[in-house]
């Protein structure tokens, strides 16, 4: 299948993904640019290259798509994956594909300026942009689908069924909004490990890789329903997360012990325990779990491609760090600095972390029985 979008092929995917009406008449695509704190890397120039291409045939479709404009906009990275993005950007010509944010030129437009006259936003970037653009549609008059890491080999991902996705995520959705306690079993060579997330308080969320409406903002290609464990920022209500979790670093599988929603220590000997030990030290914030997420791509033959943006959307993931994005209450304050704030997936499918089994996730929801949602790492009931 071949790995490049035409013009015709970008214009279908707008429609798709935006649903565009009347009321549409803007279209931008936003890049980030290395600087002296991020080196370039041969993923990022090409998808630079590729953000240019797609500017450049979406231009021949702009009739069609019945747009007033279309603004390729480059913008120096925002330091950290999900961090806020930069007060400006720069419009470009698609002809110039800026290699350093220090090269830049051209007349700075406020990110504020790009959002009120397009109201519907691609973001191709090295760096996630989900966390601040969640944060900026939210109220707002724009829709943004983020595309960190994207890669050719994704291109696949993106003509999927995804009435199907969205019918799947859909009912996660609806079980995650009622269950109060989310209970996981894991298995680490001959180690058990048990795991259980506070859910109330807490609604869930669906993506299924369509944003027809603004206010919204979400990762494409897509497809999982997630939630923010409940984080105990209520006063005399501690969360209820605790237990073990185990995460395959490399060759190594590191247990974290969990206690009121925190990784408050890591039980395991080794160098990847180390660091992730220190990282706790060295930022707090890190320790918090901020989400539940679960990825029915994998049910659809998709695999691994080594970008977070597609492989979290295979299956079983459960993340550190920033939770405001999807109504939590970690931000970027809560960090040192830009350059610490994090969201980090760990995903749990045999190709990346194939030392460490689910053996079975659970709801519970008050009045029911408890619905198992996965059994030896596949999906139960969709």
């Amino acid at each position: 299948m071949s790995e490049i979008l035409s013009a015709q092929d970008l214009r279908l995917l707008v429609e798709r993904v935006f649903q565009p009406s009347s009321q549409d008449k803007g279209l931008a695509i936003i890049v980030d640019l290395p600087d002296d704190r991020l080196a370039d890397n041969p993923d990022w120039t090409h998808r630079r290259e590729m953000a240019a291409n797609w500017y450049r045939e979406l231009l021949t479709e702009q009739e069609n798509l019945g747009l007033e404009r279309i603004t390729l906009a480059w913008f120096r990275n925002a330091g950290g994956n999900n961090a806020d993005l930069p007060a400006t950007c720069v419009p470009g010509d698609g002809l110039t594909v800026w290699g350093n944010a220090d090269d830049l030129e051209g007349k700075e437009m406020p990110f504020t300026e790009l959002f009120d006259t397009h109201s519907m936003v691609l973001a191709p970037t090295e760096l996630s942009a989900t966390a601040p653009l969640k944060v900026a549609t939210r109220g707002a008059a724009f829709r943004a689908a983020t595309m960190p890491g994207f890669l050719p080999s994704m291109i696949p991902a993106l003509r999927l069924d995804y009435n199907e996705i969205n019918r799947r995520v859909n009912l996660l959705k609806d079980w995650l909004d009622v269950a109060t306690v989310a209970h996981f079993d894991f298995e680490a060579g001959e180690d058990t490990h048990h795991l259980v997330l506070d859910l109330r308080h807490n609604q869930g969320h669906a993506s299924g890789g369509l944003f027809p409406t603004n206010g919204i903002a979400g990762n494409l290609p897509s497809g999982e329903a997630y939630i923010v464990p409940y984080e105990g920022n209520i006063d005399g209500d501690a969360s209820g997360s605790q237990g073990t979790l185990p995460v395959q670093i490399g060759n190594e599988v590191v247990v974290y012990a969990i206690e009121s929603n925190k990784a408050v220590q890591v039980l395991t000997k080794g160098p990847e325990s180390e660091r992730e030990a220190a990282h706790l030290t060295a930022e707090p914030a890190y320790a918090n779990l901020a989400e539940l997420g679960l990825g029915v791509l994998g049910d659809f033959g998709l695999k691994p491609t080594g970008s977070i943006l597609l492989d979290e959307k295979l299956g079983l993931h459960i993340a550190f760090g920033r939770s405001d994005h999807f109504g939590g209450s970690v931000g970027p304050d809560d960090f040192s600095g830009p350059d610490a704030v994090i969201h980090l997936d760990r995903v749990y499918i045999p190709e990346t972390q194939p030392k460490v089994i689910v053996r079975e996730v659970r709801l519970a929801t008050p009045g029911l029985e408890d619905r198992v949602i996965i059994a030896d790492g596949v999906f139960v009931g969709l």
